[in-house]
């Protein structure tokens, strides 16, 4: 085989593997290409859940430091023994 009709059809099966390859990624994109930033809510989700943990962590300090821990024993053992 000649170095020319060699490169001629190396040059058309690279053609198409690009080919498949874009339109594998069109058809992969395609649904959020259509949505357009529906994605953001995940984003926002995201940032909410930080948040939510953040503000837990502190919660959980406050609770279990010593004044609100004494004051929780302490209504705590006002309910049990009256």
């Amino acid at each position: 085989m000649d170095f020319a009709r060699y490169h001629r059809r190396d040059a058309a099966r690279r053609e198409l593997m690009r080919r498949r390859i874009r339109w594998t990624l069109r058809q992969a994109t395609k649904g959020v290409r259509e949505r357009g930033d529906l994605g953001m809510a995940t984003a926002e989700y995201a940032v909410a859940l930080l948040a939510a943990v953040g503000l837990a962590t502190v919660l959980y300090k406050v609770v279990t430091g010593g004044a609100v821990r004494a004051a929780l024993q302490a209504a705590v053992m006002k309910a049990l023994h009256g």
